[in-house]
């Protein structure tokens, strides 16, 4: 009798369905896998294109930057225009009011100090005119001061671009400056 009951009784099939229940996750969770390599192949694919095209005009830009632009300036070389300016200031006769300027001429360029000495003469009348034109109150302060500085850098850059095709100065420096 225990082995018909064991028959009209049903097999235990929860180890049965254990296995299946962990076998449908495992599935699933490969399956799951399987797209997400392949997602991630294709985008990967993708990406690598993209890399690969766009290596070579990123590669090439800082390569002209870095030739473009050096990492140090070139030295400063500086040009006196001596001797110095001694010019009457414009404005009301008060008395005998004059300005005398010394001024030297900045460049980082070694080739535009042949140039800037064979200019010289033209500089010097450009700026006598500049600094004949100043009326005292005019150069009272320093931000007066500072514009005259950066009028007689554009006249002398103007003249030189006429001259020579470039800039050549750099900066203008007023080492001595008296006014009375």
């Amino acid at each position: 009798m225990a082995a018909a009951a064991d028959k009209s009784r049903k097999p235990d099939t929860s180890k049965d369905k254990d296995k299946d229940a962990a076998a449908k996750p495992r599935r699933s969770l490969l399956a799951t896998l399987l797209i997400a390599v392949v997602a991630a192949g294709g985008a990967g694919g993708a990406g690598g294109a993209v890399w690969y095209f766009t290596q070579g005009r990123a590669d090439a830009a800082p390569s002209k930057a870095k030739a473009a632009a050096p990492a140090t300036p070139a030295p400063a070389q500086y040009f006196a225009l001596d001797p110095a300016f001694v010019v009457n200031l414009n404005g009301r006769v008060d008395g005998p009011r004059y300005l005398q300027v010394e001024v030297q001429l900045m460049t980082r360029d070694p080739e535009a100090l042949p140039a800037l000495q064979t200019h010289a003469p033209a500089i010097r009348a450009k700026l006598l005119m500049l600094f004949s034109q100043v009326e005292p109150e005019q150069i009272a302060d320093r931000a007066g001061k500072e514009r005259l500085q950066a009028a007689a850098l554009a006249e002398v850059q103007k003249l030189m671009q006429a001259e020579t095709g470039k800039k050549t100065a750099d900066d203008l420096l007023f080492t001595s400056f008296v006014t009375q």
